[in-house]
């Protein structure tokens, strides 16, 4: 076997120097890379955000905004942080929602329709949330980053760069499809939001249950492709892990409800 060239080599002991630098731990407790400072993430979810909201109509129906807007308000008053999240209900069909770091959360109307009650909308967006306190879109673009070595070095002075670039900043964040570059979030990170954003829409006071029958209405919806050939867990799946979890939450459910966090979004 030929030996590296001094120049693969050195770039290869300085993708291994940064794997190891830049190693961090999700809430769950897996490894994941984190060549990115929370900084640079904020500013550029910031900027995607403020693109999607140039590019996509925003919804103007008062009752769909004031009631996508409460249960956003109760997941996010359980977040340690003082930061002010803003939530967008985008007038367009499809069956989707996300969250951005910078505190930023988009819902479309087309959700709106397979979401059918308040629990089952707030299973989605504890999970869309939950990817950004998970610092997946992160770890997702340190990965790619790391992947390509001479990229991945010359990440460490890209700097303001990424903040500006609202196509590298949708890919990066999960909203590939918004842009034509599909880099959704991975089997891995999916299972993982589920889990926490079960968590924390049950501490919110929302009903977890409810979450394994909105993954039937979007199964119904949608259909789904084979695990092996998709990024996302098939509802099925997710129903699985929802449930093997669901005592759990269940319990800091009655907790919340105790003490009398109910929310009360109607639409």
């Amino acid at each position: 076997m030929p030996k590296p060239t001094t120049s693969a080599a050195l770039a290869a002991g300085l993708a291994a120097a940064l794997f190891f630098v830049g190693c961090a731990t999700s809430p769950t407790g897996k490894k994941q890379l984190n060549l990115i400072s929370d900084q640079q993430m904020s500013a550029m979810g910031l900027s995607a955000y403020a693109d999607m909201k140039k590019q996509i109509p925003i919804s103007n129906d008062r009752r769909q905004v004031a009631y996508v807007r409460c249960i956003a308000d109760a997941i996010t008053a359980e977040i340690d942080s003082n930061e002010q999240w803003e939530v967008t209900l985008f007038a367009d069909d499809q069956v989707n929602a996300f969250a951005l770091p910078g505190g930023k959360i988009g819902v479309y109307t087309g959700l709106l329709d397979v979401a059918e009650t308040p629990d089952q909308l707030a299973a989605v967006m504890g999970h869309e949330v939950a990817h950004v306190l998970a610092n997946h879109g992160k770890a997702r673009l340190s990965a790619n980053l790391a992947g390509q070595a001479g990229l991945a070095i010359g990440s460490i002075a890209l700097g303001t760069q990424l903040e500006g670039n609202s196509r590298v900043a949708l890919a990066a964040l999960g909203l590939g499809l918004q842009v034509g570059v599909l880099m959704p979030y991975g089997r891995g990170q999916e299972s993982e939001a589920d889990v926490l954003g079960l968590d924390l829409s049950a501490r919110a006071g929302f009903d977890p249950r409810a979450s394994t029958q909105l993954w039937r209405n979007m199964a119904a919806a949608n259909g789904s492709a084979p695990e092996l050939l998709s990024t996302h867990p098939a509802p099925a799946t997710r129903i699985r892990n929802l449930e093997a979890q669901m005592n759990g939450a269940l319990a800091k459910f009655r907790t919340a409800r105790a003490s009398g966090r109910a929310p009360n979004c109607r639409v």
